[in-house]
């Protein structure tokens, strides 16, 4: 094996020299320890290293081993139901064979090996495919059925297919032209798969999440970013999304953050139900695990291993979420790197080239017409932990230039026991005008309307607010008045959602369309009656006040309750 020889090491960076043959992001082995490292900067015969291990112990003098190989990540079934770190290294095998400690240059293969799979070949001898193309199926898990694809760039006649049976992942199933072809395939974690044509999205993710659902609407194969300062609920959104958005895969990457963060998740993901099918979720989840005591540098590469991972999946025609918390983390990975590289810095000590890793990140979502003729989607959720909430530093700004959603996370919300702290005033969707054929379709004829309404409602309230606080709400006329009523109803009776409720986790589009109507044709009915010369107190007493209070806690398959509740309304209003 052809070497150099470590001749700096400055904390997750080795320099070592005797690099000649070496490549840009080629994988190396660095010391007797074989430490995994990755080379990201060559100059002659010297490359500089980022490696994704503990450091300590390893000094100048010491062997780097070069594998003429990138980064890549092992594809194949086996994936759904493990939890990697940021690496590819399957946590619980680690754990297995070294106990609570992942032990120095330790190399596990990300598929276990071993283990047989049920193929079932879709092709025969003789049958004409290219890249992309299924040639059998394996049923991972009782949720998901695993497509065992041609690899790109690969095509021709099939000389042999293997009868259905039970294989292990690098048994030879298939040849192709001479080629031979397993249900397992690599790729390097830095390069996009390759797809077919890219497809604009028109299909709304739905998250169950009302705020999200009705007013920042995200696609499958959109983009979103989440930044919100500490203890805003980052966490609990991206946990909701992954548990309850209606994505056929989903891949949970712990960037970086805290342990007990990231042990929450990996003790009760495993104990969740997918709602659908009342399975377990872990039965279509992915988690890399990469905490914020790991080696800083293994941050980098969690999210592109994440990515990769999603956009394999999606390469088999499902919908895909890759949620990554947080994406502050690895941009900081990217600055301690940058900055022991000596390079020039950026705003805040970032790298120059922050905004265009971030863009490429980001770029990898969407929707697309996949190798082998299939559609699939692959939807990026990032959250952002600004220092101190502060939005304008340059991680969230980059971020929010690529992305068409934002959940701005408000601290003050918080404070008030508000969640999801989603601030309704500040927050944005680029989708509205994809997603309101399906919401027409699948809430109500007029959801556009009625949502647009709810937005004004919540906007004028934010303008009387400054008059309320300097003369009193008393100095209001009675339909101003009622207005504040409303949007006080808005805000609790339907943007305020526990997470932790059975009921309330969860709101279907529907339920979601008749709770905000009850809200707005109250509304209606309360102006009618301030015509009429109706005190605004005798108005409030009405039992319909209590009755939009409880509407959340509807169960849905009593919907006709909540459109019973709108008829009786109306009713009222046609009556006076």
């Amino acid at each position: 094996m052809k070497q150099g020889t470590i001749i700096k090491v400055s904390g997750p960076l080795v320099v070592a020299s005797g690099m000649q043959e070496a490549k840009m992001y080629e994988v190396v082995r660095v010391s007797e320890k074989k430490l995994v490292g990755e080379i990201i900067e060559l100059r002659g015969d010297t490359a500089s290293i980022q490696v994704y291990e503990e450091t300590s112990g390893i000094g100048p003098g010491e062997p780097v081993y070069l594998t003429g190989k990138p980064l890549t990540v092992d594809l194949g079934p086996g994936l759904l139901q493990s939890i990697y770190d940021g690496i590819q290294r399957p946590l619980d095998e680690i754990y297995n064979k070294a106990g609570d400690y992942i032990t120095r240059g330790i190399v596990m293969p990300g598929l276990n090996q071993e283990k047989e799979w049920g193929f079932m070949p879709k092709i025969k001898q003789g049958d004409e495919v290219g890249p992309g193309d299924i040639i059998g199926t394996v049923q991972e898990t009782s949720l998901i059925e695993h497509k065992i694809m041609v690899p790109p760039g690969i095509s021709g006649i099939i000389s042999k297919i293997v009868p259905a049976g039970k294989y292990t992942v690098i048994d030879i199933v298939c040849r192709i032209s001479g080629k031979q072809i397993s249900m397992a395939q690599t790729w390097p974690i830095r390069e996009p798969r390759p797809v077919a044509k890219k497809l604009i999205p028109n299909e709304p993710l739905i998250t169950g999440q009302r705020i999200i659902d009705a007013f920042f609407p995200i696609v499958k194969g959109g983009t979103a970013c989440v930044p919100g300062p500490f203890g805003s609920g980052k966490t609990v959104v991206q946990h909701q999304l992954a548990k309850w958005s209606d994505a056929d895969i989903v891949i949970f990457v712990g960037c970086g953050e805290r342990g007990n963060e990231m042990t929450d998740v990996l003790q009760e993901f495993p104990e969740l139900k997918d709602p659908k099918t009342g399975e377990p979720l872990m039965k279509r989840t992915v988690l890399i695990a990469n905490t914020s005591n790991m080696p800083v540098a293994a941050r980098e590469a969690s999210v592109y291993t994440g990515i990769t991972i999603a956009e394999y999946f999606r390469d088999m025609g499902y919908k895909v979420l890759l949620t990554a918390d947080s994406t502050s983390r690895w941009a900081e990975a990217m600055r301690e790197i940058s900055g022991r590289l000596e390079e020039m810095p950026g705003e805040e000590g970032y790298p120059a080239y922050l905004g265009s890793r971030t863009a490429a990140f980001y770029e990898r979502a969407g929707k697309a017409k996949c190798l082998g003729n299939r559609e699939g989607s692959l939807t990026v959720v990032g959250a952002v932990s600004p220092p101190g909430g502060d939005l304008s530093e340059p991680v969230t700004q980059n971020t929010l230039r690529v992305t068409k959603v934002f959940w701005g996370l408000d601290a003050n919300l918080a404070y008030k026991r508000h969640f999801p702290a989603i601030n309704w005033l500040t927050s944005y969707s680029l989708y509205y005008d994809k997603v309101n054929d399906f919401m027409r379709k699948n809430a109500a004829d007029d959801w556009p309307e009625t949502r647009e309404k709810a937005m004004s409602i919540l906007q004028k309230e934010a303008e009387l607010e400054e008059i309320v606080r300097l003369v009193g709400v008393e100095a209001l006329s009675p339909e101003e008045q009622l207005l504040l009523y409303t949007a006080k109803s808005i805000r609790e009776d339907f943007l305020h959602q526990n997470a932790f409720d059975e009921i309330d986790t969860y709101t279907s589009v529907k339920k979601m369309y008749w709770i905000l109507k009850a809200i707005l044709e109250f509304q209606n009915m309360a102006l009618r009656k301030l015509k009429q010369e109706i005190k605004l107190e005798e108005i409030l007493e009405s039992e319909f006040k209590e009755k939009i209070a409880k509407a959340k806690m509807v169960q849905e398959d009593r919907l006709d309750d909540l459109e019973k509740l709108v008829k009786e309304i109306c009713e009222s209003l046609q009556n006076n």
